[in-house]
């Protein structure tokens, strides 16, 4: 939507957009789509295993900028979506793909924390 819609268009699904230039609207769709892109990727091309964190990585980043916005408008039911979001993005840059079988995996915290049994 970012990337196709005019400003009138998103103004009533994003208020926040009358703040921001056109440009950098447009620039978050982009980054948004290869950040979706960076996500499914590596599921369809195994070599690509690379992208996911550092696809998780990138939107977080994006996220928590967007979560700075909303709470510096006073919209703090869209920056607890936010939060969540972001919690989720950094989960997926921190533990990254699954190892590979065979392959020796995380251990200790970060084991549990990516869902895994400690090896």
């Amino acid at each position: 939507m970012k990337l196709t819609l005019s400003q009138e268009a998103l103004l009533p699904l994003m208020p926040w957009v009358d703040a921001v230039p056109m440009g950098a609207v447009r620039g978050i769709g982009a980054l948004e789509v290869l950040g979706a892109a960076g996500l499914v990727l590596p599921s369809l091309v195994p070599a690509a295993a690379l992208l996911l964190p550092l696809a998780a990585g990138g939107l977080a980043l994006l996220i928590a900028g967007g979560g700075a916005l909303h709470i510096s408008r006073g919209e703090y039911p869209q920056s607890a979506g936010n939060a969540v979001v972001l919690a989720l993005a950094i989960l997926v840059a921190r533990c990254g793909p699954a190892p590979l079988p065979g392959r020796t995996g995380r251990t200790g915290r970060t084991a549990r924390l990516c869902g895994e049994r400690a090896g």
